[in-house]
Formats: structure tokens, sequence, C-alpha cells
């Protein structure tokens, strides 16, 4: 059976599966779903509307699902906040829902682990195995692809995207995009090479993070136009598909990167 402390103050409009923990103090607000095998720890709230998967752990005084930190937003719009499964969300982590300007929701994937203090702001979106250390923070529309690490005190600007296997530094304050791949630390960040152990970890053979490592030599080391160097960049990856996430990250840049 659920087991919601005497204390807790469950709307009877949250639909709780049938083995969540809710800890002392905690409060679930209405149009909440909380999967199986979920807790939610003391002084923790979450509001709605929110989906939360499986296996997610809320620790104290978190605060989840409220509104947006937009003057633009006014209650009523259509906003949401979507929280996948197995994540870890520490003591005091604050997660706002989406706006209508912004599309409406924010998400984040799973197996991510969130520490003390972070913030997700509006309309951001988080991939898989994130990691986001002590008051790590992202602005509104942030996108943060998969397998991404985020030292404490960093922060990124509205609207940049971080891309997957990236690295981001200690008090790093991202003001334009990262590829995928890419290290970045240092007051202004800039790029350092190639997340290298991250790469080793996510099980990258040596000659994968060869290529890789050429790859970013053209695009942040040689004298060349950035059209120059996606262009062999691009003829590269049709041998070496783990440049394929590169080619498409950089086609789509809109804030150009960070440099």
């Amino acid at each position: 059976m659920t087991q919601v402390h005497a204390t807790a103050i469950v709307s009877p409009h949250a639909e709780l599966a049938a083995d969540v923990q809710v800890g002392p103090y905690a409060v679930i607000g209405p149009d909440v779903e909380i999967g199986p095998g979920c807790r939610i720890d003391s002084h923790a709230v979450v509001e709605g509307p929110t989906r939360m998967g499986a296996r997610n752990v809320v620790h104290p005084h978190a605060a989840i699902g409220r509104d947006p930190q937009d003057r633009k937003f006014r209650p009523g719009e259509d906003s949401r906040l979507e929280i996948g499964d197995d994540n870890t969300i520490r003591e005091f982590v604050t997660i706002n829902r989406g706006t209508r300007e912004g599309g409406g929701v924010t998400r984040v994937g799973n197996n991510c682990w969130l520490m003390a203090s972070v913030h997700v702001a509006h309309d951001c979106i988080l991939g898989d195995d994130v990691v986001m250390a002590n008051f790590a923070s992202v602005a509104g529309h942030v996108r943060v692809g998969n397998h991404v690490t985020m030292a404490g005190f960093s922060g990124a600007h509205q609207f940049c995207r971080i891309g997957d296997y990236s690295f981001v530094g200690i008090y790093a304050g991202i003001t334009r995009d990262v590829p995928p791949y890419v290290m970045v630390a240092g007051q202004p960040p800039r790029p350092r090479g190639v997340n290298i152990i991250g790469l080793r970890r996510h099980g990258f053979d040596a000659g994968q993070r060869s290529n890789i490592e050429r790859a970013y030599r053209t695009l942040f080391r040689k004298q060349l136009g950035r059209a120059e160097a996606i262009e062999i960049i691009a003829e590269a990856a049709r041998e070496q598909p783990e440049l394929k996430l590169l080619t498409e990250f950089l086609a789509e840049s809109g804030r150009g990167l960070l440099r």
C-alpha cells in the first residue's frame, strides 16, 4: 500500500502508484501523477501538472513542478513538467514547469542525478544520465543532451544547448552552445579538449576517441571557417558514425559555438 505519513498533505486529485512513499510534511498537489517505486521525502513539494515515472527519489525540501519564474507566465497556461524514471533529486532542487511561449513543458529524462540546490528552469529539456552537481543551474529553454556532466556552480544562459557526452567545469557560465563530446572550463569558459574520461566510461573505444579528437581539432584548433570545418567533419562521419552526433548538432546550432 501507499505509505503516506500522517503529517503529509496529498491532494485527492493526485494519482500515486500503490507503493509510493510520502514523508512527513511533504505536499503533493492536484494533477500530479507519481509512478511506482517513488519516494517523496519530508518537506518536499510536488505541484502539477506533473507526471513522474518510476523509482524516482525526491529528497527533503525540493520544490518540483511549481510555476515558472517567468514574468510573462499567467495562471491557467498550458504548463507541465514531465520526469522519467530512476532520477535522484536532492535537497532544495527546484524544477519549474514550462510556459506557453516555450512549448509548455519542462522535461527531465531517465537516471539523472541532480545534486543539492540545482535549478532547472521553465521549458528546459534534460536528456538521460545527466549529472548536475551542487548549485548548477540552467536558465529557461536550455537543452541538455544525454550523459552530460555539469560541475558545481556552473550555469547555462537561456536557449543554450549542451551536447551529448560533454562536460561543463566548475563555475563555468555557458553563453553559447557546447558541442557533443567537448569539455569546457574556465572563466570565461573555453573548450579544453574532448571529454575523454566520459567517453571511456560510456564504452567508446580508442579508435572512436581518436576520431572524435581529430574532429575537435578540426573545429577548434585549425584556422578554418565554421562551414569548412563542418564540411570536413561531415565527410569523415560517413565512415565514423560517432561523429554523426557532432554534425547534427552543428547543423542545428542557433546561438553559435562556445569558443
